[in-house]
């Protein structure tokens, strides 16, 4: 039998695509967060994506030294809402190195993020959280047992992952930096 284009698999297929999570319907707007459902996998890379990343690899001390210099630059300038004990910044163990993948902040509750987020939302930046806990997703709580794992849930309900990629401009970083500083100035 053939089969193509068949409505009932498409949604899983999606699914197993995306690591087993219902992140490409998190990306529609149909849900608004998404969550561990299936089974799933990591596939490799197409050609053309093997053929992006060899030009990146190419380019990969002037990358790095960018994706660096805004991430230190998040670091110094919120650092004062740190200080002041409103956010935490993270944190990079003296045994390693920063790859400057992600800059994120803590918030001190689910409402502080939502609230930030739509702050941001409003003045043309796109922030969001991070993770869902994976014991808290739906295929986990159908094969396991209730787990309580507090500092999951808490990074999963403060984490707020800031804009952060390599054609980042100084004057967009400053917006994202501004917005923020203006939130923790009203609240």
């Amino acid at each position: 039998m053939l089969v193509v284009n068949d409505e009932q698999f498409i949604k899983r297929a999606e699914i197993i695509r995306e690591k087993g999570t219902n992140r490409t319907q998190f990306f529609r707007g149909e849900i608004d967060k998404y969550d561990w459902v299936d089974i799933g996998s990591s596939f490799l890379p197409s050609e053309l994506t093997a053929a992006f990343l060899f030009a990146q690899l190419e380019n990969i001390e002037l990358i790095q030294k960018k994706r660096l210099s805004i991430w230190e630059r998040y670091n110094k300038e919120l650092a004062p809402l740190e200080e002041s004990g409103k956010i935490a910044l993270p944190k990079i163990p003296s045994y390693a190195t920063n790859n400057a993948h992600i800059f994120y902040i803590i918030c001190s509750s689910i409402e502080e993020r939502t609230a930030l987020i739509n702050k941001l939302k409003q003045d043309g930046i796109l922030a969001v959280f991070h993770y869902i806990s994976l014991h808290s997703s739906p295929f986990y709580k159908k094969q396991n047992a209730d787990v309580v794992l507090e500092n999951a849930d808490k990074y999963t309900n403060c984490l707020l992952r800031l804009p952060m990629f390599y054609d980042l401009k100084y004057k967009e970083q400053s917006m994202v930096i501004n917005s923020i500083l203006e939130f923790y100035k009203l609240n």
